[in-house]
């Protein structure tokens, strides 16, 4: 069984079936505080490896998914997130300080939210879709605070149904599958929920000249892990918009893409994508004198 079909199994299920349930099917589960979200399990302080704590614990052995709900039978269910169990979650926040659906339809109409997996209703009112893993890469778990929009993926861990929170309500399967379910860009997911302003540019009017391509590219070079595909993807805006072809794209900013420890594949992926998502035409190329911190200035019709 898939996740998604687990997910749509387990609302009449006790706790403690829904636990083995999840684990028989392949998804790594572990044990929270009844009511709440905290982790149960400590680490061994001396010995984390041979027994960790929280989330790093989580197993698919089910008879020690038994051993741990027959002693804990009200725990509720948390899965990991990220490759450990192959899916992601985009969680949407609906909570009296705010509302994160407004935010997650923009993201979707510009084209950042592929089909998902399942859609969980939230214990207070809000939704968690289930994305595939990305396979290729880790995407690290991030919080779009003003968005009121989190990602949970490598490093972070998410409560399932049925579990529920105490004075808030229960976690329910709200849906199946939407299209062909895909993996979600969280970088570039990130940078539309959460744009950050870029330092002053050093604008070149007209065609991109040999050198200012080849500072982008070095600047890509330069790019630290966790910056590096955000960019990649920024600085092919950047040339897309200054008229490069998408071949010309790859020649000038795949080596620097290589040279950061980027796999090929996902160097020609996100030079497309940016080619795609702006207006291929002649106009003024923004090379950056430091690090821009939001790679997302597009003109096309991505962001209408």
């Amino acid at each position: 069984m898939s996740v998604a079909s687990v997910l749509s199994s387990v609302s009449a299920l006790p706790l403690s079936q829904a636990a083995v349930l999840f684990a028989s099917a392949g998804v790594p589960v572990f044990p929270c505080v009844p009511g709440a979200k905290n982790p149960l399990l400590k680490p061994d302080e001396e010995n984390p490896e041979a027994q960790p704590g929280g989330f790093h614990a989580a197993t698919t052995d089910a008879r020690q998914v038994e051993a741990w709900w027959r002693r804990w039978p009200s725990a509720n269910i948390g899965i990991p997130t990220g490759a450990v169990s192959g899916v992601v979650v985009v969680d949407v926040d609906r909570k009296p300080g705010g509302d994160g659906f407004a935010a997650f339809e923009r993201a979707r109409r510009a084209g950042l939210v592929p089909g998902w997996l399942a859609v969980v209703r939230s214990a207070s009112g809000g939704a968690h879709f289930y994305f595939p893993a990305d396979t290729d890469r880790p995407q690290r778990s991030w919080q779009a605070a003003k968005a009121h929009v989190d990602f949970r993926g490598d490093g972070g861990y998410i409560i399932a149904p049925p579990s529920a929170v105490t004075g808030t309500g229960s976690y329910e399967f709200g849906a199946g599958a939407d299209r062909a379910p895909a993996p979600v860009d969280a970088d570039r997911l990130r940078d539309f929920l959460d744009p950050r302003p870029d330092p002053a540019p050093h604008r070149v009017r007209g065609p991109i000249r040999s050198e200012d391509a080849a500072r982008l590219a070095a600047w890509v070079g330069m790019r630290a892990e966790g910056e590096r595909n955000r960019g990649l993807f920024w600085a092919s805006c950047r040339l897309a918009e200054a008229g490069l072809s998408l071949p010309e794209m790859v020649d000038t900013l795949a080596p620097a893409g290589e040279q950061v420890g980027l796999p090929q594949r996902e160097i020609e992926t996100t030079i497309r994508s940016a080619y795609r998502a702006t207006h291929v035409q002649p106009a003024s190329v923004v090379v950056q004198d430091d690090a821009p911190r939001q790679p997302t200035k597009l003109t096309g019709q991505v962001l209408s």
